[in-house]
């Protein structure tokens, strides 16, 4: 796009908690301002906390929304945006995307959904049906959730990385481990989890050489001091709550391997149109696979080194934020974009 762009997003910025730095919104903003474009965020759920006298979620929603619209419309009309990014925050819903168009009626509405089962988050399919374009981070039946409902035009965007922090770092012993996970161990009871992914942390737990965030009764790890967590395990899970939708990975993939680590991950469909393996990782099926590839490469450190190199240049090249925001603007411009996974 040669003409230079106003983009402002609609979001839920969290910006006091310890998962800010990890922020896919925060990496595509670098990228879109990196390209010579402008953008506006507006805080849709820092604004309730700003207006809402009494800190209720049900007083929020019913009082308080009316007044957050209001002021999201007074931005818009200030900044009159070329492109709107809809992020899903909380209480947002389709009377607020109506207003939105009223108030900026030439602007270009898209979102990004980059967590699983959008079909139990209140509002969000709905919302998505209008939009101009729904980005997902898969390419199977949750982003179909989205063309059922009436969106035109729905793609699988990957999720993006920084390389400006996002690299191995030379860290402490106290950080070195051979085998890391990080994250739940199963999700909430409305979300059905792969067994196997419990199976396989109970296993690991068994083990002397593994280490654990945000699960067993493991403290979660953010900030700077999740990359050298990262940075000094030689090994690092990845498993998705389910891994039956095609190329589909949560962002913990994403850091693991931009962050320098080499990756077993478990295997989705079309895995290998993003990352292929045994150049960039080394997918499994089955625990006794992860477990016996495991074993295989703890014991061969250069096969283990130059994978997980090899898998950080790519994430790094492709999945940058600079490169995912020039996908979105040409898929906005042209309906589609070229990438290597496409």
């Amino acid at each position: 796009m040669a003409k230079v762009k106003r983009i402002f997003i609609v979001e839920d910025m969290k910006q006091y908690s310890d998962k800010s730095l990890l922020s896919g919104i925060r990496k595509q903003v670098k990228g879109f301002i990196r390209l010579g474009h402008d953008v506006h965020r507006f805080d849709y759920g820092g604004a309730f906390w700003h207006l809402e006298p009494v800190k209720s979620k049900l007083l929020s929603r019913k009082w308080i929304k009316g007044q957050v619209d209001d002021l999201l419309v007074k931005h818009l009309k200030t900044y009159r945006p070329d492109i709107v990014q809809i992020s899903f925050a909380n209480f947002l819903d389709v009377e607020t995307i109506s207003k939105i168009r009223q108030a900026v009626p030439g602007a270009f509405l898209y979102g990004f959904d980059g967590d699983p089962w959008p079909e139990y988050q209140t509002n969000r399919v709905e919302i998505g049906s209008r939009l101009d374009l729904m980005l997902a981070t898969n390419n199977g039946k949750w982003l179909d959730k989205y063309r059922q409902a009436g969106c035109k035009l729905c793609l699988f965007m990957p999720n993006p990385c920084d390389p400006d922090y996002e690299y191995r770092y030379d860290v402490e012993d106290k950080w070195k481990t051979d085998i890391l996970f990080t994250g739940k161990t199963k999700e909430s009871r409305k979300y059905p989890t792969d067994p196997t992914r419990v199976q396989m942390i109970q296993r690991l737990a068994e083990m002397g050489n593994c280490t654990f965030y945000g699960c067993l009764g493991f403290p979660r790890i953010g900030g700077i001091e999740y990359q050298y967590a990262i940075s000094g395990a030689r090994i690092a899970l990845s498993i998705n709550a389910i891994n039956d939708v095609s190329m589909y990975h949560s962002d913990r993939l994403t850091h693991y391997l931009a962050s320098g680590c080499f990756v077993l991950a478990k295997s989705v469909p079309d895995s290998d149109l993003l990352f292929k393996d045994g150049v960039h990782l080394k997918y499994f099926d089955t625990p006794d696979e992860f477990f016996e590839l495991a074993k295989w490469y703890l014991k061969h450190e250069d096969d283990r080194l130059k994978i997980a190199n090899a898998g950080m240049e790519r994430v790094h090249a492709e999945c940058c934020g600079e490169k995912i925001a020039r996908y979105t603007l040409e898929a906005i411009e042209r309906g589609n974009y070229s990438a290597p996974w496409k």
